[in-house]
């Protein structure tokens, strides 16, 4: 209908430190259950506004000594796991 002389401006974006820390911190073992394989899962945030941020929802996960081919080894098992005895934990 109308054209515009002159282009819109841009919004102004934040800057990619103003978000805050990251949501995972890296590890050299994967934060997934050994027997079911349950790992985090993602959601979102909603504060009173019901603004969206993103948020990460992760399973209780116990690092615990377990027999794998009759042999211990520490690896980590979800609480709902090991309270339904799917693995045999090393003494």
């Amino acid at each position: 209908m109308f054209a515009r002389r002159y282009p819109r401006k841009a919004l102004p974006t934040r800057s990619r430190s103003s978000r805050g820390p990251t949501l995972y911190t890296p590890s050299p073992m994967a934060k997934v259950c050994h027997s079911c394989g349950k790992g985090p899962s993602f959601g979102q945030s909603r504060s009173h506004s019901m603004v969206a941020t993103k948020r990460r929802f992760n399973p209780n996960l116990q690092k615990v000594r377990v027999l794998i081919n009759s042999a211990p080894r520490r690896v980590y098992v979800c609480t709902r796991c090991l309270k339904a005895g799917k693995v045999t934990k090393a003494l």
